[in-house]
């Protein structure tokens, strides 16, 4: 949620990121303006009508000591009760009401972001690495788990429908020693702390970092216990502070997960239906900061670059795309995509989305800190992105690594984990 004062000193820029964004009918602006007066000429009225009663109580309280019976005060104490509980009541509606609206309202965009239409108009900002050469025509990774036997599509389906899948073998293992190898590097070398959490959280987790209410359809909700299965560890992982002030010195801090996701994919009609691109269930290790506010636009840099080291390690070829206006989420006000490239499939991947949300999520879920003892406490910043999605990294994997006899290599930095497994 963006800081209200933006909405009531420069709505202009509020309507001008609705407009960027493409996103113009996401809240009635003027409404929300009206609102806001209304609500707040209402908690001025209740303020002064407790000034009054607070003063007249006391009235009655002397003129009780002095022995007198003040039936007429305090009748007109009791009247103004009733005014008060009046206003109370019509300001709880409007306050629900303004609420959502607030909560409706995408993020502020940094001023770097690019304006643009659609994922076309994103800008690329670095590649790394060459494209794998072949001297044979490489396979898309489902073709190659096929007939290895080691990716199961048909059964995926049988077991619980469209866009599941079953791993066998040396899939399943090596997706395992990709969680881990990508785990020991953010843990060992970039500072994260591991946690394990929760796959299933309450609606004021997923309120807080965004998802619910306005994308609630685009998720798993579990109606008879107001439940939901997390579409990303960024969810459990923001939440660990949700409604607590931190203590300035420890930040900034930083977690990791490896968690299941899950995600309806409502709006992916006929897209990647084939693989491990765009499915229902799969695997990802998280990166999520939390930071002061000073230091977040370059901690975002440093979160890409932990994100980076991963297919650097791989050996794969990758570049960093910054997302334009209407491509980033509403959460969001930077985010870099790592798009790994798919020599099977013959294009790039999004296999990585890092993002600043600044004060956006930690409003939502009234995660502070305070600088120094004393000091009246602020809102951190929150950061998270993929370090990296299990899945798609296992596809780029196979890809990439394949031989012509449809066979799979495996990269130097897999090697030691797979030996403990295999």
């Amino acid at each position: 949620m963006i800081d209200p004062k933006i909405v009531r000193e420069h709505i202009d820029l509020v309507k001008h990121t609705l407009k960027i964004r493409k996103m113009g009918d996401a809240v009635d602006i003027n409404k929300l303006e009206e609102l806001d007066v209304k609500r707040r000429q209402i908690i001025a009225t209740i303020d002064e009508l407790r000034t009054q009663r607070n003063k007249l109580s006391k009235e009655v309280g002397v003129l009780k000591q002095k022995g007198q019976n003040p039936v007429e005060l305090m009748e007109k104490v009791r009247g103004i009760g009733d005014e008060i509980k009046k206003y109370e009541d019509e300001i709880a509606g409007i306050e629900e009401t303004y609420n959502t609206m607030m909560l409706s309202i995408p993020n502020i965009l940094h001023e770097s972001v690019p304006a643009g239409n659609d994922e076309n108009d994103n800008v690329v900002i670095r590649t790394w690495g060459q494209k794998q050469q072949f001297d044979f025509t490489p396979k898309p990774h489902y073709d190659l788990g096929t007939e290895l036997n080691i990716l199961d599509f048909e059964r995926g389906v049988k077991i619980a429908g469209a866009r599941f899948y079953v791993y066998r073998g040396l899939a399943a293992q090596l997706e395992r020693a990709i969680i881990n190898f990508m785990l020991d590097l953010h843990t060992k070398k970039h500072g994260y702390t591991e946690v394990f959490g929760p796959f299933i959280v309450n609606d004021d987790s997923m309120t807080g970092t965004g998802q619910y209410p306005k994308f609630m359809d685009e998720y798993y909700r579990i109606e008879r216990d107001a439940l939901s299965l997390i579409p990303t560890a960024e969810v459990t992982l923001t939440n660990l502070y949700r409604d607590e002030i931190l203590d300035g010195k420890d930040l900034p801090i930083y977690v990791t997960m490896q968690s299941a996701c899950f995600r309806r994919e409502a709006g992916a009609a006929g897209k990647d239906t084939r693989g491990l691109i765009r499915v229902h269930q799969f695997q990802k290790v998280e990166l999520v900061k939390f930071v002061e506010p000073e230091t977040s636009f370059d901690e975002l840099e440093k979160l890409v670059a932990d994100a980076e080291e991963v297919l650097q390690l791989l050996n794969l070829h990758y570049r960093v795309v910054l997302l334009c206006s209407a491509d980033i989420s509403a959460a969001s006000s930077k985010t870099y995509d790592i798009e790994v490239w798919m020599p099977g499939l013959n294009r790039y991947v999004e296999i990585s989305s890092c993002s600043n949300f600044v004060d956006y999520q930690a409003r939502r879920a009234r995660i502070r800190y305070r600088k120094k003892e004393g000091e009246k406490p602020v809102f951190v910043h929150t950061l998270n992105g993929s370090g990296l999605a299990a899945g798609r990294t296992l596809a780029a994997v196979m890809e990439n690594y394949q031989t012509k006899d449809g066979s799979i290599i495996i990269p130097e930095v897999l090697k030691p984990y797979l030996e403990k497994t295999v």
